[in-house]
């Protein structure tokens, strides 16, 4: 039976290839964006589109009313930044989000789909299981898993279905490759395709594993009605095809056909050296 679905950042990334998911199954779809990092040229056709900030209750309440589930999934996601600027970062993950869950709350609606980040994990040993108990090192993180607590708390004392999706460094169509702040993948290529140098941060021999959107949102298309998911925390994304930043520069100089040549600069604050998590759960 189709449903009504509302997806904060439908205008971004991740949110607008869930918008395609849904429609294509036939729900109808409603969605919002203030516009820091998306566009609205990814809205896919036949999603009804407001421009609002989730930290106007009001506005979102209002255009909720009437939603089966939420896919939240609008963030600052500034990792590397929120150490500089942990102010707006915190306003943007934390604030926003419990916006989100109020309205989602005042709405009724039957389920809240969280998409946290591999940030919450922080300092434990990889790869991460979802049984582990957060261990964020920057504000980014610390604001994705204090946000993931708000989620718990007012679903369950309001009788909301929750259930929280860890996406890890997506790429693919629609990514935003002019933001100098986020997706190192992007970062670089923007810089190589200008004839620029990429620029690491450290030794580059820092690890991550890189997610095709496609294979993420094969499971955020299952977490909108699958009863197993309900109040649990699934990782989803490869946990192979571990490569270091170096590694990564190497290949997508590759594609692009040039010398990666990358200039390196001292570490982050609080950057994990490794970060990779289980996908056994999903």
């Amino acid at each position: 039976m189709p449903s009504k679905i509302y997806i904060t950042g439908v205008a971004g990334f991740l949110g607008s290839h869930i918008a395609d998911a849904m429609l294509q199954d036939g729900h109808a779809v409603v969605g919002c964006d203030n516009l820091i990092g998306g566009a609205k040229s990814n809205v896919p056709d036949g999603v009804e589109f407001f421009e609002l900030d989730c930290n106007d209750l009001d506005a979102l309440a209002n255009t909720m009313r009437g939603v089966d589930v939420v896919y939240h999934c609008a963030a600052t996601a500034y990792e590397g930044l929120s150490v500089f600027s942990p102010y707006v970062v915190t306003q943007n993950i934390v604030g926003a989000s419990v916006g989100v869950f109020t309205a989602a709350v005042i709405c009724q609606v039957k389920r809240v789909v969280y998409c946290s980040s591999m940030a919450r994990y922080g300092a434990n040993k990889v790869p991460f299981v979802e049984s582990m108990t957060p261990q964020p090192e920057d504000p980014y993180g610390i604001g994705k898993a204090a946000c993931e607590q708000y989620l718990k708390t007012l679903c369950e004392a309001h009788g909301v279905d929750w259930t929280v999706a860890v996406p890890h460094n997506i790429y693919g169509p629609r990514q935003k490759y002019d933001d100098p702040f986020r997706n190192v993948a992007s970062i670089m290529v923007n810089l190589m395709l200008q004839g620029e140098r990429p620029i690491i941060y450290g030794d580059g021999e820092q690890k991550r594993c890189f997610s095709y959107v496609d294979d993420c949102v094969a499971p955020l298309r299952a977490m909108a009605f699958d009863d197993r998911v309900v109040g649990e925390v699934i990782n989803i994304g490869p946990e192979d095809e571990f490569i270091s930043i170096n590694e990564l520069a190497s290949a997508i100089a590759e594609v692009i056909g040039i010398e990666a040549d990358p200039i390196y600069y001292d570490s982050r604050p609080l950057e994990v050296s490794l970060a990779n998590c289980s996908n056994e759960k999903a």
